[in-house]
Parts: C-alpha cells; structure tokens; sequence
C-alpha cells in the first residue's frame, strides 16, 4: 500500500536523499559556476586571439620576407674589370693620361727635336680614337727641310690623315695644333672638330673646338692660319716660318699659346698620324 506525501514533505525528503547521497541524486546535475564559465570563456577567447595574431604575423613573415634568388657567378678577366671600371667612371669624352700604358705610346719614325717624353705622353691622350695605336712619321721639320712654308705643303700634298704641328718659340715655349686635314693652299676653311690646339706654358694646357665657329684651318703662300673669327688668329705662321703669332679666338676659347702674342719660331716640325 503506497504512502501519501504532500509537496513540501516530498521536498523535503529529496532534499535529505541529495544530502546523504549526492553521488546518486546529485550526478549529471551539477551546475557550472559563473566564475568558471567566465574564466573558460576568457582563456578561450585568448587562445582564439593569439591564434590569429600568430596568423596574421605568419602571413606578415612571409610577405616581407626577402625571396630566395639563386646566386650568379661571373668569371671575369682582369681586363674586362679594368674596361669596366674605365667605362663607369668615364664622364667626359677626354681620357686621363694615367691609364695608358707602354703599348699605347706613339712609336716615331725619327727623333723629335722638340717632344720629349712627357709631351707625348700628354699629347697621345687627347688624339682622337682612330688614330690610337698608329705610328708617328716625320713629315716636315725645319732643322732637315729647312724654314719654308712652300716645303711644308709639298711635304703634306700627298697626305689623307691628321697632322701635329709643333713649333717651339725663342723663348723655349712648346706649343702647336692638331689638325684633322694636312695643311694645303686652300680659298676655304677646311678640317673637322676634331682639331685642337695645345700649349706646355709650361703646364700643358688643352682648347678643344669651342662650336662657335668653324674656322678651323686656311693656308695660302703667304701664311698659314689656325682658329679665327675675332680680333686675331689663334695660331698664325709667315711665309719663312720665322714670325709666328698667336691670340685668344672664338673658334677655340685659347689663351695666347705662347708666352707673347707675337713670337720668333727656333724649330718647326710636322707630324703625320696614319690610320
């Protein structure tokens, strides 16, 4: 015969049962206290935070991360490290007299009465590049050939290359011009830019074509003259090659190449530098 109970006694009585035996009432009913759910909820929302900051610095690695290139070996010579380094630090079209060695230096079909050593090591540096490397011949001079204009454009008539003119004054002054043409009798002004003028006064000193004008060189029976176009030729010879002058001109920018503008000429000599 069953037992009636009333509502409270009933909770009363199971709250005796939970009390004495929680492992049987009490099983599966245990509740998670707000403490622990909020600290499970704070590690786990750290966790999923430092996971995808430790994502986000992967993907960061890995794009300013340098590439992998794969390493290039050259084997060069000396010399192409020497024409290299001569090509990057060539910023003008003039070469520095310090990069020539003996095979660049002129070879002279005779003794020069009036260039020594140092003359045509400067000289051979500024001559054009297709003239490099080639011999040096003895054209005309005043000391076999005599004081003579007329001799000196026999001399060249035969001539198709450049030529240097060296004259040396009574002051011992050396100075002269290099001429793309040979001189020649001639109505017109002839030759290229490449002629220049040079002056050891005594430091050697170089005038390249200026571009103003191109009065490069004229010559008839009476003189020859180099450079024009103001107040006076930048180089000028008489018919005897005995009186000579020189003044500043617009065709090259020049001083005076000697050390007076009108001079005596001691020695004159020609040179021809063939291709």
């Amino acid at each position: 015969m069953g037992v009636a109970y009333s509502v409270g006694e009933v909770d009363h009585l199971y709250t005796f049962f939970v009390q004495w035996s929680p492992d049987i009432y009490n099983k599966g009913k245990k509740k998670r206290c707000k403490p622990c759910n909020n600290v499970r909820k704070k590690r786990h929302n750290a966790y999923l935070v430092d996971k995808e900051v430790n994502g986000i610095n992967k993907a960061f690695r890995k794009t300013v991360s340098k590439p992998k290139v794969a390493k290039k070996w050259e084997i060069i010579t000396v010399k192409d490290s020497k024409r290299r380094l001569s090509l990057c630090s060539s910023v003008e079209s003039e070469v520095d007299d310090s990069e020539y060695q003996e095979d660049d230096f002129p070879v002279l079909s005779h003794e020069s009465q009036l260039l020594d050593e140092y003359h045509l090591q400067k000289l051979v540096a500024h001559l054009p590049p297709r003239t490099q490397g080639s011999p040096w011949q003895l054209a005309y001079s005043t000391v076999i050939h005599g004081s003579s204009l007329k001799t000196l454009y026999r001399n060249l008539a035969n001539l198709d290359s450049p030529v240097l003119l060296v004259i040396k004054d009574m002051h011992k002054k050396v100075f002269g011009a290099f001429c793309s043409d040979p001189f020649r009798v001639s109505k017109y002004c002839y030759g290229t830019g490449e002629t220049f003028l040079f002056s050891f006064n005594p430091d050697f000193q170089l005038y390249r074509w200026s571009g103003e004008n191109s009065y490069f060189v004229s010559g008839n029976l009476e003189s020859l003259q180099i450079g024009g176009g103001g107040g006076g030729f930048a180089l000028w010879l008489d018919a005897d090659l005995y009186h000579g002058a020189s003044f500043s001109c617009p065709t090259f920018h020049n001083a005076p190449l000697s050390t007076h503008e009108d001079f005596i000429v001691q020695d004159v000599e020609v040179w021809t530098v063939q291709n």
